[in-house]
C-alpha cells in the first residue's frame, strides 16, 4: 500500500509540476511547448481509456464530455445527429502535428475515417464544418492524400444545400424552423464556412465562396447589436428572406451575451478576412473581439453568459476562452503595432489560466480542461470537461509555438 501511495504521490506532483511549468515564463512568456506536452500525456491516457480489455479500440466511438464529479469519459456513436464527432480525430491530428509520433497518425486516420459516411447523405445541419474540417481538413493538410479531399469537396456541396438564396444565410437546424418560426441561423454557423472557402479554392467550387459570403455578411447585418455583441439565432422568414428577430436558444436571455456565441463570432470572421482580404471584416472582427474582451474576469476565462445576474457565482466557459485565444493569434499577425500584440497578449493570458490548475485537468482526469458549459438553459454539460474546448485548446498552443518560432500560424 505504501509503494501505491507513493507511486500516485510521484504522478501527481509530475502534473502538477509540468502544469507550472507549462504556465512559467519562457523568454517572458507562457510556455506552448511545455503545455502540448501535457496534452500529449493527456491524448495517451485517452487512448488508453477507450481501449477495451483486448486493447481493441472503436473508432466509431467518440469522447464527448466528463461532467464535474467524474473522471472518466463520456462517449458517443458517430451519427448525423453528434455534432461534436469531428473534434476527437482533429485533436489526433494537431498532436501527431506536435509529437510526429507514426502511431498517432495511425489512429487519427482511423477516427477520421469513421466519418466518411458524412460526404454521401443529405446535409441534416450545419454542423458538418465542425464535423469535417476539424478531422478531414487536417488530415489533408498533414497527410496532402486526395482521399481527405474529396470528403471535404463532397461534404461542402452537402453544406451547400441547406444555403436559402432568399435569405441569404445557411439554414442551421432544418429540424427547429417550426419551433423559431422561419429560417434560423446560428453564430456557430460561422466555423462552417472555412470548409467552403477551403473547397471553392481547392476544388474550383466559386459558388462556394459567394454562399459563405453572403452568409458572413448577413450575419454580421442581422446578427449583431450596435454594440458588437451577438445573438444567438437569426430568425429570418423562409419565403421572403426578410430578417423577423434576433433570439437566443443557449444563452441566459435572447438580449445576453452568450459567451461562445460571441467566440464563435470572432473565429468565424478571422477567417472570414483570411480568406478574402475583405477590410470590411477586419474592422468588423476587432469590435467583435472588443466587445468580447471588454469585461472578461481577471483570469479571461469569460463566465457562461456575460448577463448572467449570478456572477461571479456562474459557471465559467474555459471552452470559449479556447477558441478567442485560437483567433486571436491568428488575428494578430494581420494588424501589425500595438493593436496586434494586444491581441496576442490577450490570448496568451487566456492560455496561461487555462493550463494552470484551476483549470487544466492534470491527473484528475484525461480532458485537458474543466470547468467548460454547453447548454446551460437545458442543463446539459455545466461545469464540464468538453471535447471541442479540448480541440481549440491544442490548436491555439500550436499557433501560439508557431508565432514563438517566427512561422506562419496556419501553416
Amino acid at each position: 500500500m505504501t509503494v501505491y501511495i507513493m507511486k500516485r504521490f510521484v504522478l501527481w506532483a509530475s502534473v502538477g509540476l509540468s502544469l507550472l511549468a507549462a504556465c512559467a515564463p519562457s523568454k517572458g512568456e507562457f510556455d506552448a511547448e511545455n503545455a502540448l506536452k501535457y496534452c500529449d500525456r493527456q491524448v495517451h491516457r485517452t487512448l488508453s481509456e477507450l481501449r477495451t480489455a483486448e486493447g481493441v479500440l472503436d473508432y466509431t466511438l467518440m469522447p464527448r464530455n466528463i461532467m464535474d464529479s467524474l473522471n472518466v469519459w463520456h462517449c458517443r456513436k458517430v451519427d448525423k445527429t453528434e455534432w461534436c464527432s469531428g473534434f476527437w480525430p482533429g485533436i489526433l491530428w494537431y498532436d501527431y502535428e506536435f509529437m510526429g509520433d507514426a502511431k498517432l497518425k495511425e489512429e487519427a486516420a482511423k477516427y477520421t475515417e469513421s466519418l466518411e459516411f458524412l460526404s454521401h447523405m443529405p446535409a441534416y445541419d450545419h454542423d458538418l464544418g465542425f464535423l469535417v474540417f476539424c478531422s478531414y481538413g487536417n488530415a489533408y493538410r498533414l497527410t496532402h492524400e486526395e482521399k481527405y479531399k474529396q470528403v471535404i469537396l463532397d461534404t461542402a456541396d452537402s453544406l451547400a444545400t441547406l444555403f436559402n438564396p432568399r435569405v441569404g444565410t445557411i439554414l442551421s437546424w432544418p429540424r427547429e424552423v417550426p419551433t423559431f418560426g422561419g429560417h434560423n441561423t446560428i453564430m456557430d454557423n460561422l466555423i462552417n464556412l472555412e470548409m467552403l472557402f477551403w473547397a471553392a479554392k481547392n476544388g474550383n467550387k466559386p459558388y462556394l465562396k459567394e454562399i459563405a459570403v453572403s452568409h458572413a455578411d448577413k450575419t454580421m447585418a442581422n446578427q449583431f447589436r450596435p454594440d458588437y455583441t451577438s445573438y444567438h439565432v437569426a430568425v429570418y422568414d423562409t419565403l421572403t428572406g426578410d430578417f423577423v428577430r434576433g433570439c437566443t436558444h443557449q444563452g441566459y436571455a435572447d438580449e445576453s451575451m452568450w459567451a461562445r456565441g460571441q467566440a464563435w463570432g470572432v473565429y468565424g470572421y478571422t477567417v472570414a478576412y483570411r480568406e478574402t482580404g475583405d477590410h470590411r471584416y477586419l474592422d468588423f472582427v476587432q469590435q467583435v473581439a472588443d466587445a468580447f474582451l471588454k469585461d472578461l474576469p481577471e483570469d479571461g476565462v469569460p463566465y457562461w453568459d456575460y448577463n448572467d445576474p449570478r456572477i461571479p457565482n456562474a459557471p465559467r466557459d474555459a471552452s470559449a476562452a479556447a477558441v478567442v485565444a485560437s483567433a486571436l493569434l491568428e488575428l494578430s499577425t494581420y494588424l501589425p503595432g500595438e493593436k496586434g500584440e494586444g491581441y496576442r497578449k490577450e490570448a496568451v493570458r487566456m492560455l496561461a489560466s487555462l493550463s494552470s490548475d484551476a483549470y487544466a485537468c492534470g491527473n484528475r482526469k484525461p480532458a485537458f480542461l474543466m470547468h467548460s458549459t454547453g447548454h446551460h438553459p437545458a442543463g446539459s454539460e455545466i461545469d464540464a470537461s468538453i471535447i471541442y474546448a479540448d480541440y481549440y485548446y491544442i490548436e491555439a498552443l500550436l499557433r501560439l509555438k508557431r508565432l514563438n518560432e517566427g512561422r506562419n500560424v496556419l501553416e
